[in-house]
This record gives C-alpha cells, sequence and structure tokens, in this order.
C-alpha cells in the first residue's frame, strides 16, 4: 500500500463518543500549546422558533432569534481542528468531531434539518444510545485549557449559533437576553475570535458560504459536509488560504478580532474596553 511522504500531512478525524471522550480530551490538551489555532464548526437541529415583539435594530432581532432557539434545542456535533500560526496541522490527529446524545423521540428539532444531517451520514440512533453527555463535556471543556486563554485563536464562519451552543453548555444557563451581555460572556470564555464570514467582507470577491469560498481558494474538502469534523477542518485550511492569498499573510486584529458576522453591530470582542 502507498504512504504519503514525510512532508505530507495527514488530515485524521477522530470520532469522539461517550466510551473515548476522557482520552480523546486528554490529547487536546496536550496539543493546545504547539497548535493554539482551533477552528470549529458545530451541527445543530436547525430553527424551531422566531422572537416576537419589537426589536432596536436588525442585529438585535438576529442575536433574540439565536438566543431562544440555542435555549430552546440542543447541539449535536462539535468539530475541533488544530492548527500553529502558519496553517500546520498535528502529525496524527488534526479533527476531532463530538458527537452528543440526542434523541429524535425526545428532543426538539426542525425536520429539514435532520433530513440534511442524515443525509451527510449522521447516526442519531448511535447519538441516543452512546452519545456525550453535554454538561460533562462542557465540565471537561472548562479545564482543557482551549477556552479562557488569549492565547488560543478560535477561528469559524458565521458562527453566532456555534459559539451560542458553546456558551451554553459552559454556563449550563440560558443565554443572556441583551445582546452586549452575551458579548462580554463570549469575551470571557473566547478572548480571540476570527469570523471567516466577516473577513470576507474585506477580501476582493466575498463568497457567501464556507464552501463557495473553499472552491474560490481551491481548498479541497476532506470528509463529508454538514459533519462537524469535516467542516471545522475545512473552516481551519479556508482561513489559513485566505490570510495567505487576501490579507498577505496578515491579519489585522484591529479589524478583524472578535466580531461575529449577523450580530453585535460592530460590538467587538476585545481584550480591553467593554463590548
Amino acid at each position: 500500500m502507498a504512504t504519503l511522504p514525510p512532508d505530507l500531512p495527514r488530515y485524521i478525524i477522530r470520532e469522539v463518543w461517550a466510551d473515548n471522550l476522557e482520552e480523546e480530551m486528554v490529547l487536546l490538551r496536550n496539543l493546545v500549546d504547539k497548535y493554539p489555532y482551533l477552528a470549529m464548526d458545530t451541527e445543530f437541529p436547525g430553527i424551531v422558533a422566531r422572537p416576537i415583539g419589537t426589536f432596536k435594530t436588525s442585529t438585535d432581532y438576529h442575536y433574540q432569534t439565536l438566543r431562544c432557539n440555542v435555549d430552546l434545542l440542543k447541539l449535536i456535533q462539535l468539530g475541533i481542528t488544530f492548527a500553529d500560526e502558519n496553517g500546520n496541522v498535528p502529525p496524527d490527529v488534526c479533527t476531532f468531531q463530538f458527537n452528543f446524545k440526542f434523541s429524535l423521540t425526545e428532543d426538539m428539532y426542525a425536520q429539514d434539518s435532520i433530513e440534511l444531517l442524515t443525509k451527510a451520514g449522521l447516526d442519531f440512533a448511535k447519538h441516543e444510545l452512546y452519545g456525550i453527555d453535554i454538561t460533562h463535556f462542557g465540565e471537561l471543556l472548562m479545564t482543557s485549557g482551549l477556552i479562557l486563554v488569549d492565547d488560543v485563536k478560535w477561528i469559524s464562519f458565521h458562527s453566532g449559533y456555534d459559539f451560542g451552543y458553546l456558551l451554553k453548555l459552559l454556563t449550563c444557563k440560558p443565554l443572556p437576553a441583551d445582546e452586549r451581555d452575551f458579548f462580554r460572556l463570549l469575551r470571557v470564555f473566547f478572548p480571540a475570535i476570527y469570523d471567516i464570514k466577516h473577513m470576507v467582507r474585506a477580501a476582493p470577491t466575498p463568497k457567501n458560504g464556507l464552501q463557495e469560498l473553499a472552491n474560490d481558494l481551491r481548498v479541497e474538502r476532506i470528509g463529508t459536509q454538514h459533519q462537524a469534523g469535516s467542516d471545522a477542518l475545512l473552516t481551519s485550511q479556508t482561513f489559513f488560504k485566505l490570510v495567505e492569498t487576501h490579507f498577505n499573510g496578515h491579519v489585522d486584529d484591529a479589524q478583524f478580532l472578535g466580531y461575529l458576522h449577523g450580530l453585535g453591530n460592530g460590538l467587538a470582542v476585545t481584550s480591553g474596553g467593554d463590548a
């Protein structure tokens, strides 16, 4: 069988269920010092509710929609890809796909979202039987060294919902009613965030979706679309290619650090001052 040259990275996605969660979290803690650029994606059961009332701005409406749905629903998958500041990944496993407990008979969901995830290969019977307990995962993540640290950079694409679900599992509380409080809380747990969707607004040819942008940058997907591990890996590779090709290899933190596309109305998650 042919083997890869030693200088060619192997992009391996590790499936994480309840039975191997503890050992994989040990590996994550060991990786983050050398590979502090974490690309993240989640899969969740869609949108089931819309807020009613009067809203100050369109971003306030978007945040209230996010809040009511995150509070009602459960996370299904989380993907995290590790890389260093140059986009190099660990030589063995670089991506972890966490599969959470989810029941189609007991938990709320939007039918079209579940159909999409089923077509993508998610096994909901396995999620119900062998999925990770979300509270236990939150406890492990809290002490992992991946959060609450300025040096760890989180990379995402249009990720308001992704970070909403992460804040919910970390705090074990509903999301704040006020969007400013959401950003203040986000800044505590995730001091350094880059949202590619926000960044591409400054690119010469902005794209709507992650796959469209990856295609334009000639970044090849590994794995299956709409699975969190594959999407996280594509997010990582797309970020570094975007920085190289459109931003001369440098990210301007004053322009891009801490913004979530579609939220905040300019409220950045910065280390100084209030959001």
